[in-house]
């Protein structure tokens, strides 16, 4: 498919959906769109520094920035998020983006138990620092093809521009319809998963792992506590790579939406969904 149709297929997947958000999409490029918003330039970072001890964890955080609060701001502006090795912003989002390897080891203990002695209690989404360096290990992002790794609207993609990846952003009246699509356009009753991960580990790293594998899934996330003051009440991603997305685009006029199914009801709660939210105000 050509952009132009993606754009004018994802129009009519929309309205079926009552959507009124389009989807992100994910690429990489070595040069940045305008109203980009990233984090700032941060001190070196790298497990060579990490394990001569010359990192200073709290330099590093003084520049902390959240890849899926940057990804909030260009949803709510309508512009793109970016994240880069020297713009990194968190010190695991860069590894999940594929823009740092080897992860810090800093990581298994912050996403876990934390260090003994100290005061960082660790954030307690994984039972020890061996259980998250196992998670790092096996989501292992590949090297980055650019220099950027660049969030934004569909529609903000140009000509010779594509997304590896398609991301939605729903409540679960819109969720059971990406979900049921994903299952429809495959024949896969196991095509939509949701792995342990960051807010972006969904977005980007997961999504990655599939893609390198030749498998067709859809990667449903946002489970992550700390991401989630960068997203709508009731709100989960829904993540795809773009072949398969246009395999769920293709298969649009046999699915469900455009037959008398049980889908009529359910998009009737999508359109109370969004007036109980007020987001029925154009």
């Amino acid at each position: 498919m050509t952009m132009q149709s993606i754009l004018d297929g994802t129009a009519t997947f929309l309205d079926y959906l009552g959507l009124s958000e389009e989807p992100f999409g994910v690429h990489y490029a070595d040069t940045l769109p305008e109203h980009a918003y990233g984090p700032k330039t941060g001190v070196p970072i790298s497990r060579e520094l990490e394990d001569s001890h010359e990192l200073d964890m709290q330099e590093v955080m003084k520049c902390f920035s959240c890849v899926m609060g940057n990804v909030w701001l260009a949803r709510k502006k309508g512009g793109a998020a970016f994240i880069s090795a020297e713009e990194y912003g968190c010190p695991g989002g860069v590894y999940y983006t594929s823009m740092m390897k080897p992860h810090l080891r800093f990581i298994e203990h912050y996403v876990s138990t934390g260090f003994e002695g100290t005061p960082l209690e660790g954030e307690r989404y994984m039972p020890n620092p061996d259980a998250m360096r196992s998670f790092m290990l096996e989501v292992n992002p590949p090297k980055a093809p650019g220099k950027y790794c660049i969030f934004k609207p569909l529609s903000l993609f140009k000509d010779g521009e594509e997304p590896e990846f398609v991301i939605f952003f729903a409540r679960p009246e819109v969720l059971c319809g990406l979900h049921t699509q994903a299952i429809f356009t495959t024949g896969d009753m196991d095509c939509v998963v949701s792995p342990f991960g960051a807010g972006c580990t969904n977005m980007i790293a997961w999504p990655l792992y599939y893609k390198e594998r030749g498998l067709d899934k859809a990667v449903l996330g946002g489970f992550d506590p700390s991401a989630r003051k960068f997203m709508k009440t009731d709100e989960l991603t829904f993540t795809v790579s773009l072949s398969f997305y246009e395999k769920m685009l293709a298969a649009l006029p046999e699915s469900m939406f455009t037959h008398e199914t049980d889908w009529k009801g359910v998009r009737k709660k999508v359109e109370r969904s969004v007036k109980a939210w007020g987001e029925d105000k154009s």
